[in-house]
């Protein structure tokens, strides 16, 4: 059932920052950017998916997803949005907030990190909470965009593994593991993509996600398997830059 679909943090949707390419200088590694994408379920069309990122005049960045999905009576909006301080190919979140309406219970987060203090503050609960953060820690969102910085920096690699903070304050590894390369056609066009998989056992869930390198391995395709039941595709259908949003190389 479209249900039991997760938000795939979701699509993109992604691990510990293995690489650091220290001999570029402090630099826009990916431009601004307005990624637009279909959601299937069981090969028709339920819903569609945008992922952005701009550049803040402060000097940090906002990471953005936004799903809506309507499906005969189900219907779900999903937004998250991420503050980072991008350094070369190293991101650092800041603030996390993620909304959630329609069939069943919305659900609202918003977090503040302070990753130099081990501080994280649910600004929705009016909590403070100590936490000893891994030096390469993610939330829920980020790690997608560190995992483009990380296939960009070390094309080779074929092992990712990211500490993300979750809503609850808790911390858990998300890995990826190398699975190949496909040539998918799209409603975007014809691409090469980089395949990857993550297998959660204990809830019977694998995600495949493709990465396609012309475009800087921006995530061009997400399917999710739960048990032996498909819960839902999504396929990258338009990416356009946002220039003006774009601050300057130095």
């Amino acid at each position: 059932m479209l249900k039991s679909l997760p938000y795939t943090a979701l699509l993109f949707s992604s691990l510990a920052f293995n690489v650091v390419a220290t001999e570029k200088d402090n630099s826009v590694v990916i431009p601004a950017f307005n990624a637009k994408y279909t959601i299937l379920h069981k090969s028709k069309t339920v819903g569609e998916a945008t992922r952005e990122l701009t550049y803040l005049d402060n000097g940090l960045a906002q990471y953005s997803y936004h799903t809506d999905i309507e499906w005969l009576i189900f219907s779900d909006i999903r937004i998250e949005t991420s503050i980072v301080k991008l350094e070369d190919y190293k991101v650092t979140p800041k603030n996390f907030e993620y909304l959630r309406e329609g069939t069943g219970s919305d659900k609202h987060y918003k977090w503040r990190y302070d990753t130099e203090k081990n501080i994280a503050v649910d600004e929705i609960k009016e909590r403070t909470k100590n936490i000893k953060f891994p030096e390469n820690i993610q939330d829920s969102l980020s790690y997608h965009l560190q995992h483009r910085l990380n296939m960009m920096a070390n094309p080779e690699q074929k092992h990712f593994v990211y500490p993300v903070i979750k809503t609850s304050g808790s911390i858990k590894n998300y890995v990826y593991q190398y699975d190949g390369e496909e040539e998918l056609m799209l409603p975007y066009g014809l691409v090469k993509t980089i395949k990857l998989k993550r297998e959660v056992i204990e809830k019977k869930r694998v995600t495949y996600a493709w990465f396609a390198p012309e475009l800087d391995y921006l995530l061009v395709k997400l399917h999710q398997i739960k048990g032996d039941v498909d819960q839902f595709e999504a396929q990258l259908k338009s990416v356009t830059a946002i220039k003006a949003a774009t601050p300057e190389k130095k």
